[in-house]
């Protein structure tokens, strides 16, 4: 039993001091942490997403296109009674007056209430309701994928301020390096001139250069601030630790070998936006032409009509008695409707719509074919672009080498400051090429990602 405890008391002390490490390693956001922040939050994904609720009321409503029209209206009016006998339904917006088919007796004005309602049903329209519901359908699935695409273009961005986050603090960690190294060249050439071991002007031009690399840090810390205050923009917090990302940045994986002949998906919301774009064309051009056919519609309708002139031919002007003498009238029937001039006229519309929908499809084969060719070219430089980087991580180790070699021969007298500088100058220059690379490849890499609609490796890997 003691034994026991004694184990799993050194267990317990063989993980504590990890413990602290893992919990703060987990609160270091990386590239794909951020997103779910920027989708909740940024307000042009809110704006898509609006739109796309938008298109897809605007389907129902059409789909209701397809239900019984119910109108129903109340007149109360005051006026004069001339006209002929019997019942009518009129619009809303028109009157009716109490008619009478002889000269009557009492006043020559009379009240007059009036209410109906009706139904019209469109039973057949040889197929234009059923084009119009494709047609909102298919506007509303472009809207799906036009805030898919949005998203897509979003993670780019994303990607890109990220990056140029982090290539900006590699560039300051870089400027930095070079100041401390200058400082302490600075420092040499002056301990060396007030030995009497080198010139006075050594230590001048020493000076000089540490001033230099002080305004580039200067430049750079600029730069930082910047990319970090653009990324904010998108994430909307301060809290963004990015500090496990910094070595995955100048050390980057390599994600694959060369392809050839990368082929885009036909499902990318770009491609799959144009495409839903060149149905809405085709589906609302045929809804066109089939409007141009009549319109059978099944009709029925109830009216009440309260007059202030009675059956025996008297008159009242009072204003309750237009609530007598009532009458009750129905009717149901079957109405073609076809309006011979929108056959000419739709026909020119739909032909319009036609030739929109031609020209989305040539975009959209154009879009397609200038994808794929960036995919593979993108492909293709990053794949070589990783080689760069190989080959320049070698060359700054073997500088650092090197400078460390020469700064050595300095102190001794052996070499001059101006081949030192130099020495030092090839070093920076190594280092900067380094950057630059791993900058350029992860760039390829964002690029990539929104052509082929996988962030994934991205995401996961920076």
């Amino acid at each position: 039993m003691i034994k026991h405890m004694v184990a799993t008391t050194l267990l317990w002390l063989a993980i504590a001091p990890v413990l602290p490490t893992y919990g703060q390693q987990q609160k270091e956001n990386t590239l794909g942490s951020l997103w779910p922040k920027v989708e909740e939050n940024y307000p042009g994904l809110g704006a898509k997403n609006n739109a796309m609720d938008a298109a897809k009321l605007h389907a129902r409503a059409v789909k209701s296109g397809i239900l019984p029209q119910i109108k129903t209206q109340v007149q109360n009016t005051y006026g004069t009674y001339e006209g002929s006998a019997g019942a009518f339904f009129p619009q809303p917006g028109f009157f009716n007056v109490s008619g009478a088919p002889n000269a009557l007796d009492g006043s020559n004005m009379a009240a007059n209430s009036f209410g109906s309602a009706t139904i019209e049903w469109e039973l057949f329209s040889f197929g234009r309701l059923t084009k119009e519901n494709e047609a909102a359908d298919a506007l509303f699935e472009k809207k799906v994928s036009e805030k898919d695409a949005y998203a897509l273009n979003l993670k780019k961005t994303l990607s890109e301020r990220y990056i140029t986050l982090l290539y900006n603090d590699a560039k300051l960690a870089w400027s930095k390096a070079n100041t401390e190294r200058l400082d302490d060249i600075r420092k040499i050439s002056s301990g060396l001139a007030a030995s009497g071991l080198k010139p006075a002007a050594d230590s001048l031009l020493a000076s000089s250069s540490y001033i230099q690399a002080l305004g580039e840090y200067d430049k750079w810390s600029g730069n930082k601030n910047a990319s970090f205050i653009k990324l904010q923009e998108l994430y909307g917090s301060e809290g963004i630790s990015y500090s496990a990302s910094t070595h995955r940045f100048s050390n980057p994986m390599e994600k694959h070998g060369l392809k050839i002949d990368q082929k885009i998906t036909p499902s990318h919301p770009l491609l799959n936006a144009l495409d839903k774009q060149s149905q809405y064309y085709t589906l609302s051009g045929e809804a066109q032409k089939r409007a141009a056919m009549p319109s059978l519609r099944l009709l029925g309708g109830y009216a009440y009509r309260g007059t202030g002139v009675s059956a025996t031919g008297n008159s009242s002007g009072a204003w309750k008695n237009g609530f007598n003498n009532s009458t009750n009238n129905m009717l149901i029937g079957i109405g073609l409707t076809w309006n011979i001039t929108n056959i000419y006229t739709n026909r020119l519309k739909g032909e319009g719509l036609f030739k929109e929908a031609i020209s989305t499809k040539l975009l959209h084969a154009q879009y397609e074919q200038a994808m794929e060719a960036d995919l593979s070219a993108s492909q293709t430089k990053s794949f070589w672009q990783y080689k760069q980087i190989q080959k320049s991580e070698l060359a700054v180790r073997q500088a650092q080498d090197a400078y460390a070699m020469y700064l050595a021969r300095y102190k001794s007298g052996l070499i001059s400051l101006s081949e030192l500088l130099q020495i030092r100058i090839l070093l920076e220059q190594a280092e900067n090429n380094h950057i630059e690379a791993s900058r350029s490849y992860w760039l390829l890499l964002a690029y990539e990602s929104e052509l082929t609609a996988d962030f994934d490796y991205l995401f996961n890997n920076l």
